[in-house]
């Protein structure tokens, strides 16, 4: 969702003060580029597209790689915004238009079925069969996955977390994180008022793409569900949905968080934990980098701890996932040399570069007992578990005006404007009509 940190903090400032460096990250070698390079003609030019990084580890590679494949490919990274709905604007348009010059796309997680779906992107199944996916992480696989095809390579990914000030909780007699939410509830009301902190757990509730992953991770860890993954077909209307959206209301009823949560994005989450006024709080993992900054941060990251969410009783713990992948543009004439990029920017060298020196999580499985990694990334090690248990929003075409629906009710339940139950009754209605209008 976002690639920088929050308060203008970028991802290579946030390992700085972590004290992380890589020297002399060594390139994979990426397959060649087959008929379209090496002609004679010069090299293939590509043009790859992402948006702003600060960290700069991106331009590193890129350039990199073009003195690795000098005479052969040439890439180009065309900037997009920051923005990634002005992003994915830009990109709808040109595709529209058959005008695109792009051919190696970077995307939000929740782009690929839409793009799939329209023709968009390139099918890879061919070159990136099973016995490559099961190096990475199951949900970002899953959520390059389109009706039994698979559609991009993840890149870096993000997942929801549990922050929580063990140095307080243990002064409370809590040695550990919560495992339930009525355990977090009972700490956060005891150690708030034992210890003189103002909230006890703040998220994101406000009527946006975040508060759509807040609310979805209530619903999965108490069983529910939005589409059903075999059939397509809107579950979203069950007494677990319902349940999971009570409980997150009752962080509010119950006065455990406090009503302004409603409005909370990122940044009011990790403004109000880093200056010490939350005992917990939920958010991705760049919020570590903040807490490591004592400029901005009134906390000692020794006093922090990293869990994965709370669930109910008798049910599994779920991470909204965020991140990017890689995609190929379906009508790019140099699909060869776009994917000897992608094979190089996903590859465990790249990865780990970008982790050490950018702070982006990666995908590849063996990277998470890179001990390197672990030390010097330490968010990665005490976040595991929540990045672990990470899982897709619904994979739909349509998930971009599914999200709108979901947004309005998951805040109008939340805000007690209308019933949990009242709310996923009305959310099944909406989206089966979505579904139902696309055909």
């Amino acid at each position: 969702m976002r690639r920088k940190t929050r308060a203008g903090l970028s991802r290579k400032e946030f390992l700085r003060l972590g004290g992380a460096s890589l020297a002399g990250a060594a390139l994979l070698g990426a397959a060649g580029c087959g008929e379209e390079a090496g002609t004679g003609e010069g090299p293939v030019r590509l043009v790859f597209s992402h948006g702003p990084e600060p960290s700069g580890v991106l331009r590193e590679q890129l350039d990199a790689f073009n003195r690795r494949h000098e005479g052969e490919i040439r890439v180009e990274w065309r900037e997009m915004a920051a923005d990634t709905g002005q992003y994915f604007n830009q990109l709808r348009t040109e595709f529209q238009a058959g005008a695109s010059e792009i051919d190696v796309i970077s995307g939000d997680v929740i782009w690929p079925a839409q793009f799939a779906a329209n023709g968009w992107i390139e099918e890879l199944s061919g070159r990136f069969p099973e016995s490559e996916r099961s190096r990475f992480l199951n949900a970002p696989v899953e959520a390059n996955t389109w009706e039994g095809g698979v559609y991009g390579v993840p890149w870096f990914t993000d997942a929801g977390m549990l922050y929580y000030r063990k140095d307080l909780l243990q002064k409370s007699g809590f040695p550990e994180a919560p495992k339930t939410w009525g355990e977090l509830k009972e700490m956060a009301l005891e150690t708030k008022r034992e210890q003189g902190v103002e909230y006890g757990f703040v998220f994101q509730g406000a009527e946006y793409e975040g508060g759509v992953v807040d609310g979805l991770e209530y619903i999965w860890t108490h069983g529910g569900g939005v589409l059903d993954e075999r059939s397509e077909k809107v579950v979203v209307d069950s007494p677990e949905a319902a349940a999971g959206l009570a409980t997150e209301r009752s962080m509010i009823e119950d006065g455990v968080a406090p009503i302004s949560v409603v409005n909370y994005k990122e940044q009011e989450t990790h403004q109000t934990f880093i200056r010490g006024a939350s005992v917990f709080a939920r958010n991705w993992p760049y919020m570590y980098g903040l807490i490591a900054d004592p400029e901005q941060s009134n906390v000692d990251p020794a006093q922090v701890g990293v869990a994965p969410l709370p669930h109910a009783p008798g049910e599994r713990s779920f991470s909204g996932l965020g991140g990017w992948n890689l995609f190929i543009n379906a009508a790019s004439q140099k699909k060869d040399a776009a994917w000897t990029l992608i094979e190089y920017l996903a590859a465990p060298e790249q990865q780990k570069q970008r982790a050490l020196e950018g702070g982006y999580l990666p995908t590849l499985r063996e990277l998470y007992e890179d001990r390197e990694i672990l030390d010097k990334v330490p968010v990665v090690r005490l976040g595991k578990g929540a990045i672990l248990s990470a899982r897709p929003r619904p994979v739909s075409p349509y998930y971009s005006d599914m999200s709108l629906r979901m947004a309005e009710q998951f805040n109008a339940a939340l805000k007690g404007n209308v019933s949990p139950r009242r709310a996923v009754e009305i959310l099944q209605r909406e989206l089966e009509n979505i579904l139902e209008r696309a055909g």
